[in-house]
């Protein structure tokens, strides 16, 4: 992104608060291409925040006051001398604006005026040409916010995510080993795991807390990419929810909160569809990660899940580590013990 070049080496100080009840705490602020990271003095991430969904509260009024997308209880206190950061992420998040689509303006793919006339054929013809047109045109960074608006729905029943921020930096390493862009801890609602679009994997707090091997945890979350490698998750939702939300989305960039709910309600009370075991072998072994812990997490007998037993592809080979011990227990805690 040119907007960041010469913001790069950006660093501010800056009062940041998890919560209402919690003190302020002094931090250190740098800027990404598309995050902020706030790390303590100790060089430790507390936590990472999208800049998309960045909002300030009180615009021209300082010290500035920031917090992430529909949670105002966490905050970022950024002082009147900290101009330069502030005018950076001004500038940044203009940057990402402009190259986010707007509604009502068609940029995502190269079909000129006649885009309307065509997703009205295809909405009243072809339905699912319309549906396959629109997952393979909606943007990376449109798949992030639709995966992040179904995840604020669902802690609506689950209650809000598990955020320790001890824990931050090790679930990122996790999601890191398992090529994820991010995992959600769940306290509730999701019976294990569930992958939502913008490669968010949610994970039920009871994988990492009553699990000794991170391989269990790592496992569930490799067999979401299976899944999603099967079957998209945009795409499930547009086929839950029907052409409307897919001619919806194709002309306007958003979906309406009827339309997530309900897909909400449908992949929380829905089971999810088996994955053949020569899919997840095949992500297993791409990752270089057991299938076996894997496997009598799933059936603690062995009976259902033989075929991952005896064909684990690191079987008799070295292993890497999934995550440090230290990281480890930190991301068991992340619900707060």
């Amino acid at each position: 992104m040119t907007a960041l070049k010469q913001f790069q080496r950006i660093e501010a100080t800056g009062l940041w608060r998890p919560s209402p009840d919690e003190q302020r705490r002094e931090v250190v602020v740098s800027i990404g291409e598309a995050t902020l990271t706030i790390t303590d003095f100790n060089d430790r991430a507390l936590t990472h925040w999208s800049l998309a969904a960045l909002e300030r509260q009180n615009p021209g009024v300082f010290p500035a006051i920031f917090n992430p997308d529909g949670d105002p209880d966490e905050t970022l206190e950024l002082d009147q001398s900290e101009t330069t950061m502030i005018e950076a992420i001004d500038r940044l998040q203009r940057a990402i604006d402009r190259a986010r689509p707007h509604p009502g303006r068609l940029r995502w793919a190269s079909v000129g005026g006649v885009v309307a006339a065509v997703a009205a054929v295809l909405l009243f013809w072809l339905p699912g040409a319309l549906q396959s047109h629109v997952v393979n045109v909606v943007p990376q960074i449109k798949r992030q916010d639709i995966g992040n608006t179904i995840l604020q729905r669902i802690e609506r029943v689950s209650g809000r995510a598990c955020a320790s921020a001890d824990a931050q930096l090790s679930l990122q390493k996790l999601a890191d080993r398992t090529g994820v862009r991010r995992i959600v801890v769940l306290p509730a609602g999701v019976h294990e795991s569930l992958a939502l679009p913008g490669g968010i994997v949610l994970l039920n707090r009871a994988l990492v807390e009553d699990n000794e091997d991170p391989a269990v945890a790592a496992g569930y979350v490799l067999a979401e990419r299976a899944r999603a490698a099967r079957r998209d998750p945009l795409d499930d939702l547009l086929e839950r929810t029907g052409p409307t939300a897919a001619f919806r989305l194709l002309t306007t960039g958003e979906l309406t909160p009827e339309i997530v709910d309900s897909y909400s309600e449908k992949i929380l009370s829905e089971p999810h569809p088996a994955i053949p075991d020569e899919d997840l072998l095949e992500v297993f072994a791409q990752a270089a990660l057991p299938t076996t812990p894997y496997a009598y997490a799933r059936d603690i007998t062995g009976e259902t899940v033989l075929g991952l037993i005896e064909a684990d592809p690191m079987s008799g080979r070295p292993q890497q580590q999934v995550l440090p011990d230290r990281d480890w227990v930190r991301l068991q805690n992340i619900c707060g013990g």
